[in-house]
């Protein structure tokens, strides 16, 4: 009965889990600020062929390796849909995530606590937030979680050696997917310390404050560095780092244009060691990454006061099961807290091992009182914010929804959005009236699952025109006809990614005036079929607005169309030069 009760429990996880994660699949474009960013480099990989080294319109995109858009790249010559294939690689690599802490905890305790682990991650807003967007984290994330699972089956559970190389080799994926997937060997360092430290310890007197201090170097793990086999996990991950490296480092050297050879130091130098060491955005305190896990690791961080003096009573034992993964956990804090840059995003990877470590104290600690109180206490404050929220855009105030309708676009006034957030809020009502103080916790998750699947088919396509560049790219093309071609000036990613067949760019990277000038050089080529699309800041003042044409707002930018005969009180354009459209990495910051 008890084998058949954690079936069903099993397959009603893995169905939520679907559910939850990929609710609204296929129904919005990407949108800012990294989505289209991405899916255009895939996108160009596919149109062009050239897969080694992403691209940005004409110029080679250097900030991140190229594995998260050869995965997109891969994804549309699967299914042959760009909505699809832009969020699939995220929608598995959450999946896959998944799968490693709920197999790792069934190994390391039991099947309950596995899929303890998998509710705890499952839940997580700051997880699934993450997970329905189509940027790198998701990846980075599932690759850095495998690399511990092989890691920890191979020290907690082997020798298992397969695995461990596996999770070398998932690291060093990790490190051609952001760089950071490296971190993943800082589960090593509290055994290579034990290691050490042993001999030392074995001198102390026993019962002694510095034996006792370091009680934890006993804990029993398998490295086995004296073994060959050892050195199957670095060689994995040289070769899974080569994969890319080697190939892009040659190509790199061998060509002659200015560009490459910008590329090769920008990636292996700038945006690694001199981001990490110097970094020139997101400047953050040193406690940062404490509040990000306190305010987005909700429901989970609900249970922190119970679980630390739990999480006490194991260490003095030197569980090993507990010592790594927490060990493992304050190394990653103190590695992302030491740049002045920080993102919420940089500590995702600590999460799945935070909550494997949760797991194992959840039922208990979830039939104490106070934690039930709190469960149902969040699932109605989230239940209230979104009521609180739908009503007061339905009834509130008129300038405010105003303001929304104009900053969005939505022809609708605004109705089906107030209407989808209204709908989660009466899911939530619905979901804690009927659990009630009887079952909190169930309410909670009920109403957590919920939300995200009525957010993925309700909110995300109604703001999609105005959060993504769909409705100001189709009124373009509409506008110009399928016989004229149009150049982008001060563009977005999203402008290129969402432009008809033949759209022009005149380099990203550069200066708005430097793009302006090379695309009034381009029309004047062929005045009668091509166009521009101007951002408002950068439209000249010597164009006529009333010749050019108001084509609409996404992303809270103003687009216009200058047509030639708008431009007619502009000073003539310099020609453009032979080799117009070649990379201008010099002009780069």
């Amino acid at each position: 009965m008890l084998k058949n009760a954690l079936s069903r429990q099993g397959w009603l996880f893995w169905i939520v889990a679907w559910l939850v994660l990929g609710a609204g699949l296929g129904l919005r474009d990407p949108w800012p600020a990294d989505e289209p960013r991405f899916a255009l480099a895939a996108k160009q990989m596919v149109d062009s062929g050239q897969w080694l080294f992403p691209q940005r319109g004409i110029e080679l995109y250097s900030d991140k390796p190229p594995m998260f858009m050869w995965t997109q790249a891969l994804s549309y010559l699967i299914t042959g849909h760009w909505r699809v294939a832009f969020l699939l690689p995220s929608l598995l690599a959450a999946l896959g995530t998944l799968w490693c802490v709920v197999d790792l905890g069934r190994r390391l305790w039991t099947r309950r606590v596995g899929y303890y682990a998998g509710w705890a991650l499952l839940l997580t807003l700051h997880f699934v937030y993450q997970a329905k967007k189509a940027q790198i984290d998701p990846s980075v994330v599932f690759w850095i979680t495998l690399a511990n699972y092989g890691l920890l089956r191979h020290l907690l559970t082997g020798p298992a050696w397969r695995w461990w190389a596996l999770g070398w080799f998932a690291a060093g994926v990790g490190v051609i997917t952001k760089g950071v997937g490296a971190i993943a060997l800082l589960m090593l360092v509290p055994v290579a310390l034990a290691a050490l430290l042993r001999p030392l310890q074995a001198r102390l007197a026993p019962g002694g404050l510095g034996a006792r201090a370091l009680a934890w170097v006993r804990m029993p793990v398998r490295a086995g560095v004296g073994d060959p086999r050892f050195w199957l996990g670095p060689l994995a991950l040289l070769i899974a780092v080569s994969l890319w490296l080697v190939p892009m480092a040659l190509a790199a050297t061998h060509n002659t244009g200015p560009g490459y050879r910008f590329y090769l130091h920008d990636i292996l130098f700038r945006q690694t060691a001199g981001r990490y060491t110097q970094s020139w955005d997101h400047h953050q305190p040193v406690w940062y990454h404490v509040g990000v896990m306190l305010s987005m690791w909700l429901p989970l961080m609900l249970a922190l006061p119970w679980a630390l003096r739990a999480w006490g009573r194991r260490l003095g034992r030197a569980d090993p099961r507990y010592l790594l993964p927490l060990a493992w956990w304050a190394l990653v804090i103190v590695f992302f807290s030491i740049p002045h840059g920080k993102r919420d995003v940089y500590i995702l990877p600590a999460l799945p091992m935070a909550c494997l470590m949760f797991a194992p104290l959840l039922p208990g600690i979830l039939r104490r009182a106070w934690p039930r109180r709190l469960a149902l206490g969040f699932a109605a404050l989230l239940t209230l914010a979104m009521l609180g929220v739908g009503l007061s855009m339905w009834f509130g105030d008129p300038a405010f929804e105003l303001r929304t309708i104009a900053e969005r676009g939505f022809t609708d006034g605004g109705r089906a959005l107030e209407a989808g957030i209204l709908a989660i809020g009466a899911w939530g009502a619905a979901c804690v009236l009927w659990f009630g103080r009887r079952r909190p916790v169930q309410a909670m998750v009920a109403m957590l699952c919920g939300l995200w699947v009525l957010y993925g088919l309700l909110i995300a396509p109604v703001l999609n025109d105005s959060s993504s560049a769909r409705g100001v790219m189709s009124a373009a093309g509409r506008r110009i006809g399928a016989d004229a071609e149009l150049g982008l000036v001060a563009w977005k990613e999203q402008n290129l990614l969402m432009a008809p067949q033949g759209t022009q760019n005149f380099g990203f990277r550069i200066s708005w005036q430097t793009q302006l000038e090379r695309g009034l050089a381009w029309q004047e080529q062929a005045p009668r079929t091509r166009w521009l699309l101007v951002q408002e800041p950068a439209l000249p003042a010597c164009v006529n607005r009333s010749a050019a044409q108001w084509i609409g707002r996404s992303n809270r930018r103003v687009w216009w169309l200058v047509p030639y005969r708008a431009r007619a009180g502009c000073p003539a354009a310099p020609p453009l030069a032979e080799h117009e459209d070649d990379h201008r990495f010099e002009e780069w910051d």
